[in-house]
Parts: structure tokens; C-alpha cells; sequence
């Protein structure tokens, strides 16, 4: 085992990992741009180093800097969390050209997450069921007109070597095709700096379910069960539970089952989330792999009692996978509501500020990851999240009710945040018969993109 790791990252997830490796005996060393001198991280780390300035690509993005942090703390290993550098290939690779550790899958993984066309291909070969697109990259608009034609309108075009939901357009026919495809190009280039991009089927009212996956050094592979991500806006999560309202048995079997699959094909290792697409007549589709821990890994870790990061950790240090899905102690029902410091009255408006008061929830059933505090100030540089509020009970009807009278604890003064929504989505019928799809989150804000219902 490690005896120091680096916490690659801020927020509510620099101190997850933290406190984990506080209870395995680990001492770990926090990294921090100017920005966030007074973060709640760096008071339970053992060390703390400034890593830049407090825009990102000069802290949070800069390799060299982290590597150097570690160098200079002698970290053996790197604890990515999620974002940033946690899906980046080349940090993967620095890590390894330094003898250090990087505590996430391999770069040959990160490489292949990051390119959706040959990850569907591999699927597809390992008998994942995929969504019918385009076999390649479309550079040319005639080009995707043709493709579009084939597949049948309407139709989702994305970044090739995207994520986050950004660089998606959704066609409804030709019209918009070529309005958007040209649009959709300068968005791929400017982000990911590659303006390649792939059309695949839109499936209509879909459910957007994953599977968590461990993998280990010695080609096994394991399932935690699913997790229900379809409450969105604009291709980001919102709400997710665990296990999925939707989910028969005999489809949790199969889709489980395709979830190892697909991790095998790829020689997975360490914490990853196979995603799928679940229409309406319940035939499910592959969408990709996210080579990281989620943000939402609390509502597995509450239904399964197996702690992710520990987990993480304990593989990164050449551990053994040594238990199956139908050998975990599965019971009850866990909702996740992702807090973040905007304002759904004024279109999801960012509201940094200072924290003047601060009373988080408590009591039976209530896990609260959160980095805030009284009189903290949110910066305005880094992203919203600022807090992952969880139910769980034995039931679903428990769940709800607990979040209901959790979110009603909550008070994060004077800034505006999405508790007030989630309060609405908690009281509604639809909700809480588990009838929903991606498109639900419109019901409550009106003035979002019909294209993406």
C-alpha cells in the first residue's frame, strides 16, 4: 500500500479522497491555486502545496506543476478525483514516465474513452449493443447529409473526442443538419481541439442508466449495479439513484453483463462507468465509457456498502478484485441531488459569493459530501458543484422522503442554489412513480431547448 498519495484535484472530491486515505493510514498532500487558500481540503491534508494561479490551465490543468508537487512531497501516487486531469491521457503517461502512480485506469484506456468511434467499434465487436451511426469520423457536410439519410433523422451529431455533454446538436432533419453541422465543427475545435465529429441515432425519450465497473491488474472484472442518471440539463446530471425505478432483474442481468463485457474488450483497469441508452421498449444501447470515478458514486457505495475510492486506491497498489455484483450485500434505495450554486429562475445562472449562513442537513439516512462552510466564498473561477446531498432508505418511497426533508434542512445563504428545484422535482407525481425520461427537467424550466427533450 502507499504510504503518501496526491490529491490531484479541489472541492467536495479533493476532500472524499482525503478522508479516505485518512482511514487507510495514508497521508496525502493537497494541492491548491491561490484561489483557494482557504478551502476546507487543505486542513485535512498532511501537506499543502500551491500549484499557480487561480485559473485553471495554470493550476488545476498544469501537469508539470502537479508532478513537480509530488516530486516535492514525495508522493508515490496521484488521486486525479474527477475532471480536470482525471480523464487525461497524457497525465497518465507523465505519471508513469515519473515513477509515480497515476490511481485511475490506464492511459491505453483514457486514450480509447476519448475516442468514441473506435470504442463503439470494439463494442459493437464485443457483442455491446451499440446505437447505429456513422463508421467513422465525418468531416464534410455532404457527407453527413448522406450518413443522416441512412440512419434516419432525427439524428445527434457530437464532438469525436468529446464529453461533458458539450458539442452535441440534435437534428430533426436535413434543415437543421446543415444549419448546425458547421456550428457543431467550430464548437469541437475550440473545445477539444479537433473538429472531427461522429452522428449517431437519437433515440427519443430515452433513460440514461449506468454501470458502475472494477477492474484489476489481473484481467478480472465486476459490476456494482446500476445507477439512474436521466434527470439532466443540457446533457449534465442533475439527480441520480440507485438501483434504477426502470430496471427488471432480467434487464439488470443483461445490462450488467454487457457492462463487463465491455470492460473486458478494453482491458479495463481501476474505477470506470459504462454508459448505456434505455428507450422506451426497454432495448438498450452503448454510449460510452467514463474512464474516472463519478460524481455520483455515493448512491453505489450506500446501496452496495463497497467504498469506491478505497477501492481505487487499493488496485492502483496491484490489489485483488475478489467478489462479484451477486456477492455484494445489496439493499435499499439512495437519491443523489448535485447542489450547485445557480440560480434555475434566471437560467441556471452562476451565483458565487460568500457563504453567511450555513446549516447543512442531518439525521437518518442523509450523506452530505461538501466543501463549504460559514464564510466561506465560492470562487468564481472553478464549477458549480458545491455539494452532493444524498438519501437512503430502505425503500424508494423512504429515499424521497428523506431528501424531501433534507433539502428543507438546507440553507446556503445568501447564494442561489438548485435546492428549490429539487424540492418542486421531490413533490411531483411523475417523479416519484419513477416515469421519466431525459427530456423531464423541461416540465420545470420551460424556457429550456425543445430539441433536447
Amino acid at each position: 500500500m502507499f504510504n503518501k498519495i496526491l490529491v490531484a484535484n479541489r472541492g467536495e472530491i479533493a476532500l472524499r479522497v482525503i478522508r479516505a486515505c485518512r482511514e487507510s493510514g495514508i497521508k496525502c498532500v493537497a494541492v491548491y491555486s491561490e484561489a483557494d487558500e482557504a478551502s476546507l481540503h487543505l486542513k485535512l491534508a498532511d501537506e499543502q502545496i500551491c500549484i499557480g494561479p487561480a485559473i485553471s490551465s495554470k493550476s488545476y490543468l498544469n501537469i508539470e506543476s502537479i508532478i513537480n508537487a509530488a516530486g516535492q512531497t514525495g508522493a508515490e501516487a496521484i488521486h486525479p478525483g474527477y475532471g480536470y486531469l482525471a480523464e487525461k491521457e497524457e497525465f497518465a503517461q507523465a505519471c508513469a514516465d515519473n515513477n509515480i502512480v497515476f490511481i485511475g485506469p490506464t492511459p491505453e484506456n483514457l486514450k480509447l474513452a476519448g475516442d468514441k468511434i473506435t470504442a463503439k467499434k470494439i463494442m459493437e465487436e464485443a457483442g455491446v449493443p451499440v446505437i447505429p451511426s456513422s463508421p467513422g469520423g465525418v468531416i464534410s457536410l455532404d457527407e453527413a447529409v448522406g450518413l443522416c439519410a441512412e440512419v434516419g433523422y432525427p439524428v445527434m451529431v457530437k464532438a469525436s473526442g468529446g464529453g461533458g455533454g458539450r458539442g452535441i446538436r440534435i437534428c430533426k432533419d436535413e434543415n437543421v443538419l446543415r444549419e448546425d453541422f458547421p456550428i457543431a465543427k467550430a464548437e469541437a475545435a475550440a473545445a477539444f481541439g479537433n473538429d472531427e465529429l461522429y452522428i449517431e441515432k437519437f433515440v427519443q425519450e430515452p433513460r440514461h442508466i449506468e454501470f458502475q465497473i472494477l477492474a484489476d491488474r489481473f484481467g478480472n472484472v465486476a459490476h456494482l449495479g446500476e445507477r439512474e442518471c436521466t434527470i439532466q440539463r443540457r446533457y449534465q446530471k442533475l439527480i441520480e439513484e440507485s438501483p434504477s425505478p426502470r430496471l427488471t432483474p432480467e434487464l439488470r442481468t443483461a445490462m450488467g453483463d454487457a457492462a463487463i463485457r465491455a470492460g473486458n474488450a478494453v482491458n479495463y483497469f481501476n474505477a470506470g462507468t459504462v454508459e448505456f441508452l434505455l428507450d422506451k421498449n426497454d432495448n438498450f444501447y452503448f454510449m460510452e465509457v467514463n474512464a474516472r470515478i463519478q460524481v455520483e458514486h455515493p448512491i453505489t457505495e450506500l446501496t452496495t456498502g463497497v467504498d469506491l475510492v478505497k477501492e481505487q486506491i487499493r488496485l492502483a497498489a496491484d490489489g485483488k478484485l475478489d467478489f462479484s455484483f451477486e456477492d455484494l450485500p445489496k439493499r435499499g434505495w439512495a437519491i443523489e441531488c448535485r447542489i450547485n450554486a445557480e440560480d434555475p429562475d434566471r437560467n441556471f445562472l452562476p451565483s458565487p459569493g460568500v457563504v453567511e449562513k450555513y446549516q447543512p442537513p442531518g439525521g437518518y439516512g442523509v450523506r452530505l459530501d461538501t466543501h463549504l462552510y460559514q464564510g466561506y466564498e465560492l470562487p468564481i473561477f472553478y464549477d458549480s458543484l458545491i455539494a452532493k446531498l444524498v438519501s437512503f432508505d430502505l425503500t424508494r418511497d423512504g429515499a424521497i422522503s428523506i431528501m424531501r426533508r433534507a433539502l428543507d434542512e438546507f440553507i446556503i445563504s445568501p447564494l442561489k442554489t438548485t435546492i428549490p428545484l429539487y424540492r418542486k422535482i421531490m413533490d411531483d407525481s411523475s417523479f416519484q412513480k419513477g416515469d421519466f425520461h431525459t427530456g423531464y427537467i423541461n416540465k420545470f424550466v420551460p424556457d429550456e431547448d425543445e430539441d433536447e427533450d
